[in-house]
């Protein structure tokens, strides 16, 4: 009776141990192959080195020693070792557990300071890359991968990218991760700082983050704005990569801000000096000069004063006689002298006048078109040596 109530009351000692559960136990015993951990059952459980730890230690005493309280996962109990523990397994499970609260701690309404995983890039598969997250495999999938398309992921191989949990299935072991809404979420931090101090008619530094046929996208700390092709030059341009390169530094002016749609509209060209400006500080309002007839329009007829420096000579100042149409004066290719009429440097026109030259220029001084006829005295010359 005496041993009976002795093996009771050790008996209450005993904690309830189910198979499939993570409980925590101690370490009693350690040598190369194994560690035997006692975790209240009704003897010591042995784990092998290669369920202590991944990858699998040269010896059990590299990971734990007599002593250390350590969690284990009860894969079974009973037989002839008293059963089978996985310290690996268990590590597991807490991992599964801290993503699970990080995933619901990220998904709260209005969250700003979105928690993390860093996972390390092991290799590419088909449709993604595969990671490890504290011990678990992870899958990140290519669109998941950066805010743009990225067709060769090799390079990410080796790197430890900053991540977030988006799919948790801790029985079907699946964890999937994206570092692309880490960064649509940093993107959008960053565009509301931007917004609340940008305004239009700031001039800022930018750098040129990518090339596209209608204009450059610029980082203009943080926040890419659009350059219009028409914005990045006052001259005529093909393509943004006969002005710009990628990384290039650049001043900007900021045309537009629209927070609600997130754009920006950027000119790198009004930072600059319009150059027809200072082609226009040449001339003065009354002055005789000689040009070339370029383009005939309704109103009158373009004549090219430099090469890409127009001016405008209006229908009633084509000819003496009442005309309808411009080709009933001059044609395309035609050397005519003309007088300033006006010189508007706000709205970058110049009006000029044959027939004010043909009554007031018999004894004026005309300047004369220097582009084509120069050239042609050039040829002639060599031509006669």
């Amino acid at each position: 009776m005496e041993d009976m109530g002795n093996w009771l009351d050790e008996s209450e000692g005993f904690k309830e141990i189910r198979e499939h559960e993570v409980v925590e136990g101690t370490v009693v015993l350690v040598n190369r192959d194994e560690a035997y951990v006692d975790i209240g059952y009704k003897q010591e459980i042995a784990i092998p080195k290669k369920e202590l730890a991944y990858p699998e230690p040269d010896s059990a005493e590299d990971v734990v020693k007599t002593g250390d309280k350590i969690r284990v996962y009860i894969q079974s109990l009973g037989g002839e070792n008293g059963g089978v523990l996985s310290k690996i397994k268990a590590d597991a499970e807490v991992v599964w557990d801290e993503l699970r609260a990080l995933k619901a701690h990220n998904e709260e309404p209005d969250v700003t300071d979105l928690q993390t995983v860093d996972a390390h890039i092991n290799n590419v598969v088909k449709g993604g890359l595969t990671a490890t997250v504290n011990g678990l495999r992870g899958f990140i999938p290519a669109s998941q991968m950066e805010l743009h398309f990225v067709k060769d992921l090799s390079g990410y191989i080796g790197q430890t990218v900053k991540a977030l949990p988006i799919e948790i299935e801790s029985h079907k072991r699946r964890l999937v991760l994206s570092r692309r809404q880490l960064l649509e979420h940093e993107r959008e931090l960053k565009q509301q700082e931007v917004f609340s101090t940008l305004h239009e008619g700031d001039i800022l530094k930018g750098t040129v983050k990518r090339l596209v046929d209608y204009g450059a996208f610029i980082d203009i700390g943080g926040v890419d704005g659009l350059a219009h092709i028409s914005d990045l030059s006052w001259e005529r341009v093909s393509h943004p990569s006969d002005v710009l390169k990628v990384g290039q530094e650049v001043d900007v002016y900021v045309k537009n801000v629209d927070p609600e749609a997130h754009r920006i509209s950027l000119s790198v060209k009004q930072t600059q000096r319009d150059p027809w400006l200072d082609r226009a500080e040449g001339y003065r309002e009354g002055e005789f000069i000689e040009g070339k007839i370029v383009k005939l329009a309704k109103f009158g007829a373009f004549m090219e004063i430099e090469p890409g420096f127009d001016g405008l000579i209006p229908m009633g100042e084509l000819s003496d006689r009442r005309i309808e149409n411009a080709d009933e004066a001059v044609a395309v290719g035609d050397i005519v002298k003309v007088k300033i009429l006006r010189i508007d440097l706000k709205r970058k026109r110049i009006s000029l006048s044959i027939n004010r030259a043909r009554r007031e220029g018999a004894n004026a001084s005309f300047r004369r078109y220097q582009p084509a006829v120069e050239a042609e005295t050039e040829v002639t010359e060599t031509v006669e040596e």
